[in-house]
């Protein structure tokens, strides 16, 4: 499993060479590779403990919505990769916000993963 982990910061993560001469952000740098690692495993853990729960067996996360057993989190982040929200402001203040509309598919991943839609919505 490591591997596959190591595997992703090159591929997924894209991480490339970087000369750095200082210690500290040489460990700030592996710090943030690290927790994205961390973020990207719980979320796939979560997302598939989430569907042996509920007795979903795949989810059409593939392109052209193929059926997916294993999803994994670059596939989760693509599915909301296209979301946007919008504010429209005037003289600094906002005027109206414009909430993401989120598909049933997207709505139903968010519960999986244990997330409220309001997390995403505007408090203004």
């Amino acid at each position: 499993m490591i591997e596959k982990r190591f595997e992703q910061i090159k591929t997924v993560h894209e991480i490339a060479p970087v000369f750095l001469k200082d210690e500290g952000r040489i460990e700030a740098l592996f710090t943030v590779y690290f927790l994205a690692l961390l973020v990207q495993s719980l979320m796939e853990r979560e997302l598939r403990l989430a569907m042996e729960r509920e007795g979903i067996e795949e989810l059409p996360l593939y392109p052209e919505q193929r059926p997916c057993a294993r999803p994994t989190a670059e596939q989760v982040l693509r599915l909301f990769s296209l979301v946007e929200r919008h504010r429209l402001l005037r003289e600094g203040r906002t005027i109206q916000v414009f909430d993401a509309n989120r598909t049933d598919f997207q709505r139903q991943v968010l519960s999986l993963l244990g997330m409220s839609e309001q997390a995403f919505r505007s408090k203004n």
